[in-house]
């Protein structure tokens, strides 16, 4: 297995780690302590969007492992669909709202970076001539 796999691999398994931590938290005067990870986000109306990107990694973990032509297509598909969920995410939960501002936690910036490393890795891995 090529490095550039192994770097994907390992970075959609982060991606998958960072979905259960908190992602963002909001402590106003007005309103009671809330903390937000990826699966639990009660109190708002951002649904569970750590659904998806737990989805989309598995997705290409599994592609990463298959070393065939096709899978590199379609594996490009899934991280570059992981990495645009992922900046949707950031662009939600770190983004004020009438006038409260969340303080964003480092596993909301970690998921996007390396949902961009497995992007890249995609990009990057080489297609043996033989398959």
């Amino acid at each position: 297995m090529s490095k550039t796999r192994i770097v994907g691999l390992i970075a959609s398994v982060v991606v998958i780690i960072c979905a259960f931590l908190p992602w963002s938290e909001i402590n106003d005067s007005h309103l009671k302590h809330m903390v937000f990870t990826g699966l639990n986000t009660a109190g708002s109306s951002y649904g569970e969007p750590g659904k998806l990107n737990i989805f989309l990694a598995v997705g290409a973990i599994i592609f990463f492992a298959i070393r065939r032509k096709w899978t590199l297509r379609v594996n490009l598909f899934f991280c570059g669909f992981m990495l645009a969920w992922t900046f949707r995410n950031v662009m939600l939960f770190s983004r004020c709202e009438i006038g409260v501002c969340p303080d964003a936690k480092a596993a909301l910036y970690v998921s996007l970076a390396a949902a961009l490393i497995a992007f890249v890795s995609v990009l990057v891995t080489r297609v043996d001539k033989k398959q």
